[in-house]
């Protein structure tokens, strides 16, 4: 309930802060081809519900009919613009209208589409129980997605192998302690990400071990060493395949 008043007040607080933003890049998105400026796209919130998720378009026009749902930095169907709003996180900000409605929250995990929620696994399923989020953990831990993928002939795959395992983990473990205050903490240091990535990194590491968190994942977060294939949580064999 307080969560809930939060993201109601708070969402409509930063509404009327960031309107003019809404008004500009929504026109600046708009003259690129005259198009929508806004994405609109399905997405599998608590309880397994599905809702429509609203971004600014990044995109070209149709890019989702392509079938690749994960996107790599280099990837053609970003638009100048769409480089531009995706690096500031400019792109989430009609995310505030789907926490209006109880669709989203502030901080949760991020909503995934139902592809890839179909692979999860009875662990995984921990994430659909909650209300997922425009940041959380693995929001700041893994910012630089695209540059992850970056290069890849499967982005798919190599986000299942690379990033959702620890993506996952981090999820569920915020599950398991979230509370106002480490909402506040990890909204802060979705900001603080922005201007610099490595504070933001090293304060996540301590409210890690501060909350007793698993040494790999808390390893892995840390973001110093190179990513490699790994079993998403409750399995025990890497992703070889996404169908």
């Amino acid at each position: 309930m307080v969560k809930r008043l939060f993201d109601i007040v708070v969402s409509l607080i930063l509404l009327v802060i960031f309107s003019p933003f809404l008004i500009i890049f929504g026109f600046l998105i708009w003259k690129q081809d005259f198009y929508s400026p806004f994405y609109v796209a399905p997405r599998v919130g608590k309880n397994e519900t599905t809702f429509n998720m609203i971004k600014f378009r990044s995109m070209v026009v149709n890019a989702d009919k392509s079938g690749i749902d994960s996107t790599s930095a280099s990837d053609s169907r970003i638009t100048p613009l769409g480089s531009f709003i995706r690096k500031y996180k400019i792109d989430e900000l009609p995310n505030f209208f789907n926490i209006l409605k109880g669709e989203m929250s502030f901080v949760g995990p991020r909503p995934n589409v139902k592809r890839e929620t179909d692979l999860y696994t009875s662990d995984e399923k921990q994430l659909l129980t909650v209300c997922p989020g425009i940041t959380d953990f693995s929001s700041i831990v893994f910012s630089d997605e695209g540059d992850i993928l970056d290069g890849s002939s499967d982005p798919d795959l190599d986000y299942n192998q690379l990033i959702r395992p620890w993506k996952s983990r981090l999820g569920i473990f915020y599950i398991n302690n979230r509370s106002i205050w480490m909402d506040i903490q990890l909204m802060l240091l979705t900001t603080v990400a922005i201007i610099s990535k490595s504070k933001s990194l090293g304060s996540i590491n301590k409210i890690l071990v501060k909350y007793s968190a698993n040494e790999q994942l808390i390893f892995v977060s840390l973001r110093d060493h190179p990513l490699s294939p790994h079993p998403p949580p409750g399995a025990d064999i890497i992703v070889s395949s996404r169908d």
